[in-house]
């Protein structure tokens, strides 16, 4: 048993046998979100056991888990400890809850929380979910520029607990406009008759409350920020924290995974067991019955050229290499676009020379690729030509392919549509169609040499 389990297990002992001393001893040395991953080994009988825990420390460890799990415990919690453990909570994670339930049970619970904090919640529930206003807590401290230092470390003594975080000070005016920023660092080593307005930074890197989540979390992962300020015009209403980013990035990542395989609906968001069967299903059939229409197409392109296909009948022992090897190069250009584009790359001129770089990369691998099956088809069959028709047609299918899982996200990013749609089946299944036919067109106009 490692050290975390042997905690684990102690807590357990010490909230079974009421001993409050050993439990307060214990839970100051296991994080949170260790005592939430606990929580969800256990059996229902073993979790009653958390019934003993403090409201504050309920809040903690309901913070860590995700809807449903929240939802499970605050029911056993009883409607009225629920309120007050909802309270305890940070107002953007009780918001995030609360923003889950049906409007009724919203409003129900809403008007139980006492009015400063149920004020708070109303305003992050105004926002878009996935905006910068939706993301930010509103507990946070700030600094004034007319505060010395001994009083603004006073005021950070009595005040910075119950803020989220402390790791930038923003300075305010009396009208909540953000005018600077002071580290820590700054703030102890000054003098304590220093004014904050001569130490503090006037260059103050915030962001709207309507900026998309992910651009906010690009913005702190590009400066390396660990909290931002969120604003409405100048006026500080909120901080996100970097926790938060993460979940964003952690979040918009796993979304863009299952868009580029295809899943959307339910099963996009929600990476668990949570969604069921039906709702799992019908996240995939649209794309899948949309791409059956388009592989009849791939059919009726291998009929029109039926008269090729049987006059050479060995072309046929190829069309799985053309098709598999289009729809490989595609989406590895896919790949690489849209983690870009995810990424905030890519704009301006930088997407011509994208471009040209994928169409070289193109001609390069098709270039390898054609001629290495070009010998083995003709060692393989004893035809010259019949090397030089495939390693030709996969030579110029995979420059066709590799411009599209380029060019087609692109587009899409132009029309204001996520690049991840441009999912692999979409393109696999599109360079299906453009391989065969690029194959059968290059096998006809050489057909006379073929027989």
């Amino acid at each position: 048993m490692d050290e975390q389990d042997f905690l684990l297990h102690e807590i357990l002992e010490a909230i079974k046998n009421e001993d409050a001393h050993a439990l307060r001893t214990y839970l100051e040395e296991i994080h949170p979100y260790d005592m939430a991953q606990a929580l969800l080994q256990m059996d229902e009988d073993e979790r009653i056991l958390f019934r003993k825990l403090t409201d504050e420390e309920l809040a903690d460890l309901i913070e860590e888990l995700d809807y449903e799990e929240q939802q499970s415990l605050l029911q056993k919690m009883g409607p009225t400890r629920g309120i007050r453990i909802i309270e305890k909570m940070a107002p953007d994670d009780a918001a995030d809850y609360l923003g889950e339930l049906d409007k009724e049970e919203r409003a129900e619970i809403i008007a139980k929380l006492s009015p400063d904090f149920a004020a708070d919640i109303n305003q992050l529930l105004n926002y878009p979910e996935n905006s910068a206003g939706g993301l930010m807590t509103t507990e946070f401290f700030v600094l004034y520029a007319h505060n010395t230092v001994e009083k603004a470390i006073e005021r950070l003594r009595q005040l910075a607990p119950d803020a989220e975080s402390a790791y930038y000070l923003y300075v305010v005016d009396e009208h909540h406009q953000l005018n600077g920023v002071v580290s820590i660092r700054e703030l102890i080593v000054s003098p304590p008759q220093t004014k904050i307005i001569d130490i503090m930074s006037e260059r103050v890197v915030s962001v709207p409350v309507e900026m998309d989540q992910e651009e906010v979390a690009r913005t702190m992962s590009n400066y390396g920020f660990l909290a931002v300020p969120v604003v409405k015009g100048n006026r500080m209403v909120g901080v996100i924290t970097v926790d938060d980013a993460m979940d964003v990035m952690e979040e918009e990542a796993s979304e863009d995974m299952m868009k580029f395989g295809g899943i959307t609906g339910a099963e996009a968001g929600m990476q668990d067991l949570s969604v069921g069967a039906i709702k799992s299903a019908m996240g995939r059939i649209p794309w899948l019955v949309g791409l059956l229409g388009v592989g009849i197409m791939a059919g009726n392109i291998i009929s029109h050229f039926e008269e090729t296909l049987s006059a050479v009948v060995v072309l046929a022992m190829f069309i799985p290499m053309i098709a598999g090897m289009a729809g490989n190069t595609g989406t590895q250009s896919l790949a690489v676009v849209v983690r870009g584009l995810t990424m905030g790359q890519f704009k301006g001129r930088d997407v011509w020379r994208l471009i040209q770089r994928e169409a070289a990369v193109g001609l390069l691998i098709g270039m390898v690729n054609g001629l290495l099956i070009s010998i083995i088809a003709a060692v393989w069959h004893g035809s010259f030509m019949l090397g030089f028709v495939i390693g030709l047609s996969l030579w110029i299918t995979m420059f066709f392919a590799t411009l599209a899982g380029t060019i087609v996200p692109l587009i899409m990013t132009k029309l204001k549509f996520d690049p991840a749609v441009a999912s692999g089946p979409f393109i696999t299944t599109l360079n299906d169609l453009v391989g065969l036919t690029i194959y059968f067109t290059v096998a006809t106009w050489f057909m006379k040499y073929l027989l």
